[in-house]
């Protein structure tokens, strides 16, 4: 089992904007994709960052569609929440693999 977390700074007066699109349009869209068994969002209490501080946490079982969705999915999802927020915020992905 995978982790993919992406962890996202977003501006103050853009926070509840993202996140509403967050939860209404791009989770759901990432799911839809069949690749991820779960997800999470979640919002750092301790972010020394100014801005507002999310991680979205997707569970994959297998590298191969970690890997499918980084090439069929990911480009079009990630350029949408770049054209939304331009300007906004800065995500950084992580994956992480269970060890217990």
């Amino acid at each position: 089992m995978l982790l993919y977390n992406v962890t996202t700074i977003i501006d103050d007066t853009a926070a509840d904007s993202w996140l509403k699109w967050m939860e209404e349009v791009h989770i759901p869209n990432v799911m839809a994709s069949g690749k991820f068994v779960s997800h999470r969002l979640l919002r750092v209490l301790d972010s020394p960052n100014e801005g507002v501080t999310y991680c979205a946490q997707y569970v994959v079982e297998h590298m191969a569609d970690y890997l499918d969705y980084q090439e069929k999915f990911a480009p079009a999802l990630q350029a949408e929440v770049t054209a939304l927020y331009e300007n906004k915020l800065v995500s950084f992905r992580t994956l992480m693999e269970y060890i217990v």
